[in-house]
């Protein structure tokens, strides 16, 4: 589909437009860009929005271990069980996200950045070929400073299997995005922090904006494809958040077919300790169990005396006391 934003570069009109990838270069992650395409239009230029693949999934659900303690027990006594659970987390236990995009830690959290594909391309007239564009993205991570490039080059070099920044955002500090396009001199730069709405920020579960296409419309760039689930929600790990930019349309030009907020697509991966609930089961007490002994212990009716903390001082089985 053509798009209708056009801008003086070099003598050039340039508009923006929409191309569907003939091919995809699968990956871990997520896939690349193809070398090729389709699209038509009477400008002399064409700057596109343009490149499926299988991609992590993260475990959803609780993990845990169990140990047991000694693993040789005399008659009568029971060894100490101690198990530790590991609740999933979810990104909002760490993070807020203020809309559209900036991301502020709620404690001190490491970060890592992949960059999931760059969807500018342009192509020459009557051209059935069209090639990416060099396209930057930036962040800047504190309450104050300047924006720092982490990516500039084609979708060609977008991979995302490589971290291309981690570091430690502080409690309090927020992180913002950024991103633009070269071709013949720098296009508009965009940022969160910029007053419109072409950065945004999305977690696990969210509902795209409906600027992004559809999971199955042919519009949908390969490499957005693994994130995006085929009840049309935002897919992608709990600790993750998904930034997506538009940067070749203004927020005036978002009813746009070509306002698709695929021109910049980062993944945002947070790691904080596990939430994790222990538990002794107080299981090396001489009558199996010692409510003398705080827990939340099963069968604590069945302590025979809750006056003596029948695990001695060393927490084994009395008297070994290990």
């Amino acid at each position: 589909m053509k798009i209708s934003q056009t801008a003086a570069i070099s003598a050039a009109t340039i508009t923006a437009c929409l191309i569907v990838s003939t091919t995809s270069d699968a990956r871990r992650r997520g896939g690349g860009g193809s070398s090729s395409g389709s699209s038509s239009s009477s400008g002399d230029y064409i700057i596109d929005s343009g490149a499926s693949d299988d991609s992590e999934t993260f475990p959803l659900l609780p993990s845990g271990w169990l140990t047991a303690f000694p693993t040789v027990v005399q008659t009568g006594t029971k060894p100490t069980i101690t198990w530790g659970i590991n609740y999933p987390s979810i990104v909002e236990d760490y993070v807020t996200i203020t809309p559209p995009g900036t991301v502020t830690a709620d404690e001190d959290i490491d970060c890592e950045i992949r960059v999931l594909g760059a969807g500018v391309t342009v192509t020459s007239s009557n051209s059935s070929s069209y090639s990416f564009v060099p396209t930057e993205a930036t962040i800047k991570a504190g309450n104050g400073g300047s924006y720092s490039r982490i990516f500039y080059g084609t979708n060609h070099d977008a991979n995302p299997d490589q971290v291309v920044s981690s570091f430690v955002l502080k409690k309090n500090q927020e992180l913002n995005f950024g991103g633009r396009y070269y071709y013949d001199g720098w296009g508009t730069s965009y940022t969160s922090q910029g007053g419109t709405w072409n950065v945004r920020s999305l977690v696990n579960g969210m509902t795209p904006p409906s600027n992004i296409p559809d999971y199955n419309a042919p519009s949908l760039e390969s490499f957005i494809k693994p994130y995006l689930g085929q009840d049309g929600k935002v897919n992608i790990g709990p600790m993750d958040v998904i930034v997506f930019m538009e940067l070749t349309h203004t927020d005036g030009q978002s009813s746009n077919v070509g306002y698709d907020l695929q021109d910049m697509v980062l993944l945002v991966t947070f790691k904080s300790e596990a939430s994790t609930q222990t538990n002794n089961g107080h299981g090396n007490n001489i009558d199996g169990i010692d409510s003398s002994n705080p827990g939340d212990a099963p069968f604590i009716d069945l302590d025979t005396d809750p006056n003596v903390d029948d695990e001695g001082s060393g927490g084994g089985a009395a008297p070994s006391n290990p």
